[in-house]
């Protein structure tokens, strides 16, 4: 008789990229104080990538996801998708500016270079406002895709290209499915913080990557307006704004008085739309007048959580 030995396996057998982290902090992560002691530190992605994702136009041969419907146009070009992502740089991404503004709170871009090369009124917005524009491929690619040193170069010209669209070079990094090669990159390059190219955790923690130690701050796709678009997702703002309140309301009341962090990820052509737009203004609303909450940039909370919790305490 003969045993399949997969079904038996106790460990991880050697594979490319970083190691399985599965054990974490445990029952008692740290205690790190987020301003002015805030219980949860709420984190707001705008994902931009108007304008580079994959279309006929920019000779992918292919049109992008993340459609209204669940219809796929192949072989040709389809104007109904490119006009939903033309929708989120022309008129979602300022109504959610609109809001950031009337709540006086930051947020943190996930920003594909050449979609704010081909707006840069948004790169100088955001620059004004003094978010944070984290990288997010040069174009709104799936790193998986590319071999090694294709993946290199679209980071580095990334990194080229927001810090001269917004004035300063990006200190995050999350980028469109990762590859098995991403975080390495991420470290060679030398210039960044963290990356968030994960979602194993509600902490940032350190990781080992090429000898170096590396800051990892997770983000989440759980309180996500993609899930407006996809199976088994929200059916109506009503249902981003209960999930993002019972989120935070889970996190203020965890059981072990530990301040952890809460990402929401949002996309204009999805959260620009009137009605998701004044769900995400009464969540704002909501956290602000708990009085325990705290809306940060990634950077922000990456920098706090470095000052209490250096790498040498963890690796």
């Amino acid at each position: 008789m003969t045993l399949d030995p997969r079904f038996f396996m106790r460990t991880d057998v050697p594979v490319d990229g970083p190691p399985r982290e599965l054990v974490g902090y445990g029952e008692h992560p740290p205690r790190v104080r987020w301003e002015n002691d805030a219980k949860v530190a709420v984190q707001i992605v705008v994902n931009y990538e108007e304008g580079s994702e994959k279309t006929f136009a920019m000779g992918d041969g292919e049109n992008d996801i993340l459609y209204e419907l669940p219809f796929a146009l192949e072989g040709q070009r389809d104007l109904a998708v490119e006009s939903m992502y033309e929708y989120g740089t022309r008129a979602g991404i300022w109504r959610m500016f609109r809001i950031f503004d009337a709540a006086d709170v930051p947020v943190t871009f996930f920003a594909a270079a050449v979609a704010l090369e081909r707006n840069p009124a948004v790169a100088e917005k955001l620059a004004r406002r003094g978010d944070e524009a984290a990288g997010h491929g040069y174009r709104w690619s799936n790193h998986f895709e590319m071999t090694r040193d294709e993946e290199r170069e679209a980071i580095r010209l990334a990194v080229e290209s927001i810090a001269r669209t917004t004035g300063s070079r990006p200190l995050g990094w999350y980028c469109r499915e990762m590859s098995t090669n991403t975080r390495e990159l991420v470290v060679e390059e030398g210039g960044f913080v963290y990356d968030s190219d994960c979602y194993g955790d509600d902490l940032p923690y350190w990781t080992r990557i090429l000898d170096r130690p590396h800051l990892v701050v997770p983000y989440g796709l759980v309180v996500n307006d993609a899930r407006y678009v996809v199976g088994q997702g929200f059916g109506s703002p009503t249902h981003f704004l209960e999930t993002a309140k019972a989120h935070l309301d889970r996190l203020r009341a965890d059981g072990d008085d530990v301040p952890r962090m809460m990402s929401i990820g949002l996309h204009p052509r999805i959260t620009g739309n009137p009605a998701r737009a004044d769900a995400l203004a009464r969540f704002i609303e909501y956290g602000q007048s708990l009085g325990d909450v705290w809306f940060a940039r990634r950077i922000d909370i990456a920098s706090r959580f470095i000052e209490q919790e250096p790498a040498a305490k963890w690796l």
